[in-house]
């Protein structure tokens, strides 16, 4: 594969800033920067298209979506205490979600081993009708609905090792039973949800996999729980296609939790996961990015990760 790592990504997003926020335009640089650390030469940067309105339809309610741009167009304003809106903010936000798009395509299609979509602002909080946690649209669920509306897979997998647990994701996909749904998080934490006991809805049943960590917990205990536990159902399950909320929050030097997991984590359990997509033949993995706000941090966890890719794909080391 001569571009084995696919980097979709757009300056535009960053108009989505309002100051002293940690959601902030510097974060996506961070993140574009460890995956062209970790590429060199197997990079290929192709540019980022907004999501269509009909892709923004198969995830959020279109009421919910002209809300945000009437709010947008009257000047902006808070949905909550966390998440804001400006002038500026909805483009960032379908930009994001069609960068989304493009990368989870690159990868199904086999033209990415890694896809990233180095995007802001982030979505795993953001449900139907809500925006919340820093997110307006959910950007790996609108992902998920293209995939499947373009007949490219059907049963996906989504993993979530951001440190908020992604409570707009399982809300979204809670009763779907071709989506497994695997997350690692600090708890007790916002937003509350994720639970070991929350495992699907009906038909769902034991497709969502909930690994709460307590404050404190570092490599190891992150490492064991997608080793032993989280990998191991989403093999059960024989997806088609992979998406990765990429949060590095949990990192060890992260401002605004308590986890400890370092670079080195990630790229461990991202070895195990290369290995696990090549073993399922699901493609290329994407990689979303959603929270981390240590800027140093998010840069040396992200080359870690496509690091990690690449070595667990046997023939992909760049």
């Amino acid at each position: 594969m001569d571009r084995a790592v696919w980097l979709v990504t757009d300056a535009r997003m960053d108009a989505h800033a309002s100051q002293g926020h940690p959601e902030r335009p510097e974060r996506r640089e961070a993140m574009a920067a460890g995956v062209r650390d970790a590429a060199g030469a197997a990079l290929y940067e192709p540019a980022a298209e907004p999501a269509t309105d009909e892709e923004i339809r198969g995830v959020h309610d279109p009421l919910y979506v002209e809300a945000l741009d009437h709010a947008e167009r009257a000047g902006g304003g808070w949905l909550d205490p966390d998440t804001y809106l400006v002038r500026g903010s909805m483009r960032a936000a379908r930009l994001a979600a069609g960068a989304t798009v493009s990368a989870a395509f690159a990868a199904a299609d086999g033209d990415a081993a890694v896809a990233v979509a180095a995007v802001r602002p982030p979505g795993h909080h953001a449900s139907a009708a809500r925006g919340s946690g820093f997110c307006l649209l959910n950007n790996v669920a609108i992902a998920v609905a293209a995939l499947r509306s373009t007949g490219r897979a059907r049963r996906i997998a989504i993993v979530d090792w951001d440190v908020h647990h992604g409570d707009g994701t399982q809300e979204l996909f809670d009763a779907d039973p071709d989506i497994v749904y695997a997350s690692t998080h600090q708890h007790p934490f916002y937003p509350g949800t994720g639970l070991e006991a929350d495992t699907g809805i009906g038909a769902a049943r034991g497709t969502m996999f909930n690994h709460p960590l307590v404050a404190g917990a570092g490599d190891e205990e992150f490492l064991a729980a997608w080793a032993d536990e989280l990998l191991p159902a989403v093999e059960r399950f024989a997806p088609e296609a992979i998406l990765v909320s990429a949060g590095y929050d949990a990192h060890r030097d992260d401002p605004l939790a308590n986890l400890r997991v370092s670079e080195a984590g990630y790229g461990a359990v991202a070895r195990l996961l290369g290995a696990l997509a090549a073993r399922l033949g699901a493609g290329g993995v994407t990689l979303v990015f959603e929270g981390g706000y240590d800027l140093d941090a998010v840069r040396a966890s992200a080359a870690a990760t496509v690091r990690g890719l690449l070595e667990g794909r046997p023939g992909e080391r760049v």
